[in-house]
């Protein structure tokens, strides 16, 4: 309450559920955590991707791990996109799993007299969900050096291919005609 207070923002309950009263216990009802298990799979799905496009060879020509991670910058960047994706898959997975205990097991005996409903708690959803977007923008930049590592690897390839400097075809020709040669 103190953090809404000095944030200056309104501090409201999150939704939790709906409270009935009967026979002496109170039900709860929540809302489906579809969301929950559809944000992790899209999580995975965009590692997936964010992996498969780094390692994916480009017009058929594959580069090395050695050339593709010499850069220290793809390393680091590479780790931070894998460690932020597991706090991230992390997060989401304890907060949609408290959710889901919270959906089963719906029936309260000790809260007969509140009419509150147990829920996760909303910062942690909002926090995975941050990690989960940062997850994704860190893959791009994986991705961007990725692009970056190619280029760099494929030129040194084709200036091997070209042969040294000061390499100089001298022919002789004779003119014909009117001219002298």
């Amino acid at each position: 309450m103190s953090c809404c207070f000095l944030l200056l923002i309104p501090c409201t309950q999150p939704a939790s559920g709906e409270a009935s009263m009967s026979h002496g216990v109170v039900t709860c009802k929540y809302p489906s955590v579809f969301f929950g298990f559809f944000s992790i799979a899209a999580l995975i799905a965009c590692t997936l991707v964010g992996i498969c496009s780094i390692f994916y060879p480009c017009k058929g020509k594959s580069v090395p791990y050695k050339g593709l991670f010499h850069s220290t910058r793809m390393v680091l960047f590479f780790q931070i996109a894998l460690s932020v994706f597991m706090v991230a898959g992390g997060m989401l997975l304890r907060a949609t799993t408290t959710e889901l205990i919270h959906l089963t097991k719906n029936v309260h005996r000790h809260n007969v007299d509140s009419t509150n409903c147990p829920t996760a708690k909303t910062g942690l959803f909002g926090g995975a969900a941050f990690m989960a977007l940062d997850a994704s923008l860190f893959w791009l930049v994986c991705l961007m050096l990725t692009n970056n590592a190619r280029e760099d690897y494929f030129d040194e390839a084709r200036e091997e291919q070209k042969g040294e400097y000061g390499q100089v075809l001298i022919t002789d020709y004779e003119t014909t005609g009117g001219g002298k040669a």
